[in-house]
């Protein structure tokens, strides 16, 4: 058994310590959820013990196997602390790229938690990839798109220096996972990397896996021509995947076989967020003023997306699972979508100055920063878990993952203080990761969408609350929110 010591990284957050406001979640409640994004694969461990995906073929990982985890969901983690505890190493922040190559006595612990992420993949990909040499993805969990969302903190890795210590060769494995894309993994006629090995196909996932992993290999390289790939990836799938009769929502998979044309919200949400992390890096390297075309499709395209997502907005200001479907027994609330959609509005605020849709996001982070009532859990939970497309799992038919389905949340975790949180710290009510047509209990992918909400609200707050004209008022009467550090207190139209 190769041990996941990462696991046992003890978190220490590295929040500013500010105000804590009504009504937003404060830095304890986001602390739990850091813990519980930690716990998640542990989790996945107790509910589906033993269950073996078959792309692991050496016989002595089978006790590895029992503890198996998805790369997507590390990919996520690791680029949700970064924008909340490292900001400078994040390239959604305006800090120019690249990063300071020595770490700030001060980022020590949040970036050890990162940079812990990367030791671990680097030193058992070749047990994972079963011995192979040369192109490989960084984890093989049966996704070629998936294990890209690793590379940028392998990159960090190596950039830090970490081989220094270590003896692990970091940029190696960057380049293998390179490599791996555009020679082992199938192509569309016109270029667009397929998101599965076994099949070609396109899922908007990929979109926030593989193009920043793209790009941020570009930065740091000094490789013009990879970062201009990374916007021609995101092209080539908007052009497959949007749909204009849809109002520009996005479909979920298209091409070969088990395709989903329905517009699923946190799918959506994957590619806004991805497209925005591609911007960001264009915008803080030395090669912004040569991308300008790029960077204002890239800002188009989000905006596409948020459009198409906001006019469906549900009146609680949840998004629906497919959003654009009507509510019933087989399509339920989604909070994890919710999250990361308020996210991207916010980024686009500060990165684009796009302010259109931040009064829905602030209804929605409100609303899932909201106190709990006296009901143990609130209505959008009771929705049924029943399929409500063709069942679509995020992983091949010979990879088992956790069952998180057809139980309410509330009968696995009481309710907590918070509405939309157990007592636990799981975000609810939440799509099931594993099989997505389906709602889930636990979703540490829903975990990292609260941080990365969490993170780009308090970057938005920090640098004025741009767009905020349209949801604030001064009067009294409404819900507190925030104090500003003019002594100026605003509240929050609801």
């Amino acid at each position: 058994m190769i041990a996941r010591t990462w696991l046992a990284v003890v978190y220490t957050a590295a929040f500013t310590r500010s105000s804590v406001w009504a009504e937003s979640l404060s830095d304890a409640d986001i602390s739990l959820v850091e813990d519980r994004l930690a716990e998640g694969a542990q989790a996945s461990e107790e509910r589906a013990p033993g269950h073996f995906p078959s792309v692991y073929l050496l016989t002595v990982l089978t006790a590895l196997l029992s503890s198996y985890f998805f790369s997507w969901e590390l990919g996520t983690r690791s680029q949700a602390l970064l924008e909340l505890n490292a900001k400078s190493y994040s390239v959604l922040s305006d800090n120019p790229l690249p990063p300071p190559s020595t770490i700030a006595t001060n980022l020590g612990d949040a970036m050890s938690t990162v940079l812990g992420i990367a030791k671990s993949v680097v030193s058992n990909r070749s047990v994972s990839n079963g011995g192979k040499i040369g192109p490989q993805p960084l984890m093989n969990d049966s996704a070629a798109g998936d294990p890209a969302s690793l590379g940028m903190v392998v990159l960090l890795a190596n950039w830090t220096g970490q081989q220094r210590t270590d003896g692990l060769d970091y940029a190696g494995a960057a380049q293998d996972q390179l490599d791996f894309l555009f020679q082992d993994v199938p192509q569309t006629s016109d270029g667009a990397i397929s998101h599965r090995t076994d099949q070609l196909q396109l899922w908007s996932d990929f979109v926030y896996m593989a193009p920043p992993f793209l790009a941020y290999f570009g930065m740091i390289s000094q490789n013009q021509t990879l970062l201009s790939e990374a916007y021609n990836q995101i092209s080539l799938y908007r052009n497959y995947l949007r749909d204009s009769s849809a109002n520009n929502l996005w479909k979920h998979i298209v091409l070969g076989t088990g395709v989903d044309e329905g517009h699923w919200a946190t799918g959506n949400g994957w590619a806004a967020a991805g497209i925005l992390r591609v911007l960001g890096t264009i915008q803080n390297s030395k090669y912004a003023k040569s991308m300008m075309s790029e960077q204002k499709d890239l800002a188009n395209w989000v905006k596409e997306i948020q459009d198409g997502m906001y006019g469906v907005l549900d009146s609680n200001w949840l998004f629906k699972n497919y959003p654009d479907q009507n509510l019933s027994a087989t399509n339920f609330y989604d909070a994890s979508s919710t999250a990361i959609m308020a996210s991207t509005v916010y980024r686009m605020a500060l990165m684009s100055n796009v302010h259109t849709h931040v009064p829905l996001a602030e209804k929605s982070r409100l609303t899932l920063s909201a106190l709990s009532s006296n009901a143990s859990s609130s209505d959008s939970t009771s929705q049924s878990t029943t399929a409500t497309n063709s069942t679509i799992s995020r992983t091949t038919s010979t990879t088992s993952a956790p069952s998180s389905t057809s139980t309410s949340p509330s009968t696995l975790d009481s309710a907590g203080p918070l509405q939309h949180f157990t007592s636990s710290g799981w975000l609810t009510p939440v799509v099931d990761p594993y099989m997505i047509s389906e709602q889930g209990t636990t979703s540490p992918e829903g975990e990292a969408f609260v941080l990365e909400m969490t993170a780009a609200w308090k970057d938005w707050v920090a640098a004025g609350s741009p767009g905020a004209n349209g949801c604030l008022r001064v009067s009294v009467g409404w819900a507190w929110a925030v104090t500003l550090g003019t002594g100026v207190v605003l509240r929050w139209s609801l």
